[in-house]
């Protein structure tokens, strides 16, 4: 029977190496899984390092993230999504609340471009009203815009059919800055789900791992994070790219791509 080998010490040494490094990541983002986190490595990091590794070294120090399958959704057939062609094209709105001790609750409003996954425009607020969600609105628009959005092809905003964005005042709002808003079906959890799921991806990385005792400190750890999410968050579905990376490289290539004569 042949005698396995040891692992060299220089293996050893940078296993070691990336180990510690992969454990600085969970402890600052407990969900993220193997995948992320070879990506953080291998982008931000700049280790060598493949994803079988990651995930060996990962499930023998029991790092993985434990699927569990009890509460895992039942998957039923809604209509197709609609198809996002480049930036600014389809953006998402929604709203999530955080709880603030002796306080009370802190509202967050974002803004979301589906097709970059970033994070356009967002406010706080201790209150959930119509003037906090077009405050989000408009920070999209000032910064995506800067020229003014009536300068550009039609934009539609999808959201629920919640009481801020079908108010009066909100629709007369997007109707003047040339938005096209879009409501979900009812009981169509999919159809704003670009935008639900970067809910869940800011209460995995803000909200359940931090406690605040003020509103200030909350704002302020928003303002941090989004930046981070939009310069350095590797988005799978981005070919590990961060949003405003992604954003970019798409924007230099609609400059590149000659215009078809009619």
């Amino acid at each position: 029977m042949a005698l396995k080998r040891k692992p060299s010490l220089s293996v050893v040494t940078r296993n070691e190496n990336i180990l510690q490094s992969i454990k600085d990541l969970k402890l600052k983002h407990p969900f993220w899984g193997y995948r992320r986190v070879w990506a953080h490595l291998t982008y931000h990091q700049h280790f060598a390092v493949g994803k079988k590794r990651v995930y060996r070294l990962m499930r023998l120090h029991n790092l993985l993230v434990k699927e569990t399958r009890s509460i895992k959704a039942k998957r039923v057939k809604y209509p197709s999504k609609l198809r996002v062609a480049r930036p600014n094209h389809i953006w998402g709105t929604d709203m999530t609340k955080v709880k603030l001790p002796h306080i009370g609750w802190a509202y967050i409003v974002i803004v979301l471009d589906w097709h970059t996954k970033k994070i356009v425009g967002y406010s706080i607020a201790m209150r959930s009203k119509t003037q906090d969600w077009l405050e989000a609105l408009y920070a999209a628009c000032q910064l995506q815009f800067p020229a003014g959005i009536r300068s550009y092809e039609q934009l539609a905003l999808v959201s629920d059919n919640g009481c801020q964005p079908t108010s009066e005042r909100f629709m007369r709002e997007c109707n003047t800055l040339g938005i096209k808003q879009i409501f979900t079906s009812f009981c169509n959890p999919k159809g704003n789900a670009d935008t639900e799921r970067m809910m869940r991806t800011m209460k995995e990385e803000l909200v359940w791992s931090n406690d605040w005792q003020s509103y200030d400190e909350l704002a302020a750890a928003l303002d941090t994070w989004v930046e981070e999410y939009n310069t350095k968050y590797c988005h799978s579905s981005l070919g590990y790219l961060p949003p405003a990376v992604f954003e970019k490289k798409q924007l230099l290539l609609s400059l590149q791509t000659p215009l078809v004569a009619a």
